[in-house]
């Protein structure tokens, strides 16, 4: 059985969603912090030998102090991450353990899994040594420039990247170090830059990340809607609610 190693990646400066001064990954979605929800789908499972989240130095001490029960539970390792999304999985790919054969990064601001589509990019991974969960455009796109639209973007090819993204552990840690200092958005950016094809494995628009209100509202109204496969319970020692079955 292939094993992997899992980052989630909540570093990030949450610059359109804040609350209370907290950023996304840290709210509370129906009684569970989003990251909790979002590394839940990974902790149960057989074949992840590891487990870490990167945060933001500035928010290690609040982060490991709010969710310390929870920390106490969970086989799961905190590290700080760097000043862009690349710095941060770079950071963690050194953390990984040479067990691992390959690496899912996660975005801890995405908690609506379910287990069937994360062994579908899983296996996908395995058979190809690269793959991420997306789904196709279906909106008419337009190319807007203070906001007059300059032209329709063909949509036919075109697909919206989500996590997980998982890769061989060493292609992902030759990728970073080839092509880490280049912007990019995800890790998928820098291995096709490297040179090895990815593949898509079609998800689900509710696999949404928690970018905005409107995206934690919509959150909170999808939890039920999930499809059902009685893989996750709640890792939460002291929760308000009943462990829910998503």
């Amino acid at each position: 059985m292939a094993k992997f190693a899992v980052i989630l990646a909540a570093a990030g400066k949450s610059t359109r969603l804040q609350m209370n001064k907290r950023k996304k990954p840290f709210l509370d979605l129906k009684g569970r912090a989003v990251w909790l929800r979002a590394a839940e789908h990974f902790l149960n499972r057989d074949d992840v030998v590891q487990t870490l989240i990167a945060v933001s130095p500035d928010d290690m001490e609040f982060f490991e102090d709010k969710f310390r029960p929870n920390l106490a539970f969970m086989n799961i390792e905190v590290i700080a991450g760097g000043a862009e999304r690349s710095d941060t999985v770079a950071a963690a790919l050194r953390q990984v353990r040479d067990e691992a054969d390959f690496v899912a990064v996660h975005d801890a601001a995405r908690p609506l899994l379910t287990k069937n589509w994360v062994d579908q990019v899983f296996q996908t991974a395995v058979e190809s040594g690269a793959a991420i969960l997306g789904i196709p455009v279906t909106s008419t796109l337009k190319s807007v420039t203070d906001q007059q639209i300059q032209h329709t973007v063909p949509r036919e090819a075109l697909w919206m990247a989500q996590t997980p993204q998982v890769f061989g552990r060493q292609l992902l840690q030759d990728a970073h170090a080839q092509c880490g200092g280049e912007r990019s958005t995800d890790d998928a950016q820098l291995v096709e830059r490297f040179g090895h094809p990815v593949r898509v494995v079609a998800g689900s628009p509710m696999n949404l990340k928690i970018t905005t209100p409107d995206d934690l509202r919509m959150a909170e109204f999808l939890l039920n809607a999930l499809p059902k496969d009685n893989a996750t319970r709640a890792l939460h020692p002291f929760a308000d609610e009943e462990p829910r079955f998503l």
